[in-house]
């Protein structure tokens, strides 16, 4: 069974940064993209960075360029997000999605359009306030 463990939300100022993670288990196949999605209170869930297995591909959407980064370490299968220079706008449920069915999947549908995903974890709340 496919499960996705987040951690690493919590309580943060303005400017400050968090490192998210999320741990994978039970995939069968280590070829799997991974992405982080977040929803605001009112708002719809929104793909904001999502990677290829290798690495090599990635994807941001705007509202994060140049303030967070993903990665991940397939020997530990985990992947993480970097989140510097955060804002109160960054306030949200976190939540980090896998997807087995790659072919001719870009990391970019995976996000905008939560394209083929397989399993969601269970989601963890970042708030960015003073």
């Amino acid at each position: 069974q496919l499960q996705l463990v987040e951690s690493g939300g919590g309580l943060v100022q303005p400017g400050g940064s968090l490192r998210l993670s999320c741990a994978a288990s039970g995939f069968t196949s280590d070829y799997y993209y991974i992405g982080w999605f977040r929803q605001a209170p009112g708002k719809e869930r929104e793909g904001i960075s999502c990677i290829s297995r290798s690495g090599g591909n990635t994807y941001y959407t705007d509202s994060v360029k140049g303030r967070f980064t993903i990665s991940r370490d397939n020997a530990k299968n985990t992947v993480y997000l970097q989140m510097n220079s955060l804002k109160p706008e960054d306030t949200a449920v976190y939540y980090c999605a896998a997807t087995t069915r790659t072919t001719l999947l870009t990391v970019r549908s995976m996000c905008i359009a939560q394209a083929r995903v397989d399993s969601w974890g269970q989601g963890i709340q970042v708030t960015v306030s003073s």
